[in-house]
């Protein structure tokens, strides 16, 4: 077999897998153990420190991303359709997602098979900032879970309070830009990620 002398690059180089939307390979970027904030550099593919995490707030789950997904027109449009309200688009970032894992996971910058569950429909500064939810493929305790309904209440505040305030100052804390309008199901999720193979598509792919 001839090596592989070169890494794809997270976002464009790893492919959905052959189930996709119902099941897909992610990257993980963030574990709940993390006390910085990485991120994927755009441009090489590689992990980059965003910002120190500045305050107690850590991810309750494994965060990343969709590879191949891209929140554009169409997703701004259908949250815009959602939500009742005209002004709002795409980040311009893939479609982020945090998995669900009873296994400690220690570190980032890996691929993960994954089972969409539901969602929670995010907006930051105007824009579409969806968050999918998602089992780990095979775990013992979540791999069971088929909508989000069946996700403890807890945990899920737990997301949902960390989203609110991940990027808030407690000195300032009327500056908050983010809103979570709704914690939706499964079959949203996949419409979601649809919307976002659609953008990617038409900005990456279509000439």
């Amino acid at each position: 077999m001839k090596p592989n002398y070169y890494v794809a690059h997270p976002w464009h180089g790893l492919e959905l897998g052959p189930k996709a939307p119902d099941e897909l390979d992610v990257f993980i970027e963030l574990t709940p153990q993390d006390t910085v904030k990485y991120e994927i550099d755009k441009a090489s593919g590689f992990i980059r420190v965003d910002r120190p995490q500045k305050y107690s707030n850590r991810s309750p789950t494994l965060y990343g991303f969709i590879p191949r997904t891209f929140s554009g027109e169409a997703s701004g449009k259908h949250c815009s359709e959602v939500v009742g309200r005209p002004d709002i688009i795409g980040d311009g970032d893939p479609i982020d997602i945090c998995v669900l894992s009873v296994n400690p996971i220690t570190h980032g910058n890996m691929i993960l098979t994954v089972i969409p569950i539901g969602g929670l429909r995010m907006i930051d500064k105007g824009e579409a900032d969806d968050k999918i939810v998602a089992v780990l493929k095979g775990d013992e305790v979540f791999g069971q879970i088929k909508d989000i309904s069946e996700v403890p209440k807890a945990l899920i505040n737990k997301l949902h309070h960390y989203f609110l305030t991940y990027k808030l100052d407690p000195n300032s804390p009327s500056t908050g830009t983010v809103e979570i309008t709704e914690v939706y199901d499964r079959v949203e999720a996949i419409k979601v990620i649809q919307f976002g193979i659609e953008d990617y598509i038409k900005k990456f792919v279509t000439v």
